[in-house]
């Protein structure tokens, strides 16, 4: 089934997406141009990686009714200084004094379930058109 978001320029370096109901803002940094009124799309590319871990640590441990109120995800990328793409991307799920030792490398393995990182190691085929009119 196709999914439809468009997408709308509303001003200055602002790139808006109207999807499933929400609205969507970016902005560009103020040293691109923009005037950093909100996250830029690569932002939210890296967002999407670090939540969608985050959801899989949460489900995880509310699952096995382990409390989260202390436990949180912490995200680090690594760019290439030449490319500067990223080229390492770091998660330390930080898990609270209780969480029980058994299940350390079972939460490592769900986090690793996330459908985002999945799509980075298999990306859809994109098609690009211009139409006018």
């Amino acid at each position: 089934m196709e999914k439809e978001m468009r997408v709308f320029f509303p001003g200055g370096k602002r790139v808006d997406a109207e999807y499933k109901g929400f609205l969507i803002n970016t902005d560009q940094p103020v040293y691109a141009g923009g005037d950093g009124s909100a996250p830029a799309p690569f932002d939210l590319f890296l967002i999407s990686i670090a939540t969608c871990a985050g959801i899989y640590a949460l489900s995880f441990c509310q699952n096995r009714g382990i409390p989260t109120e202390k436990a949180h995800l912490v995200m680090k990328t690594e760019k290439n200084p030449e490319t500067k793409m990223v080229e390492r991307v770091s998660l330390e799920i930080h898990l609270p004094p209780e969480f029980p030792e058994k299940y350390k490398q079972a939460v490592i393995r769900a986090v690793e379930g996330c459908s985002v990182k999945a799509h980075i190691f298999s990306p859809p085929a994109f098609d690009i058109e211009a139409k006018i009119g």
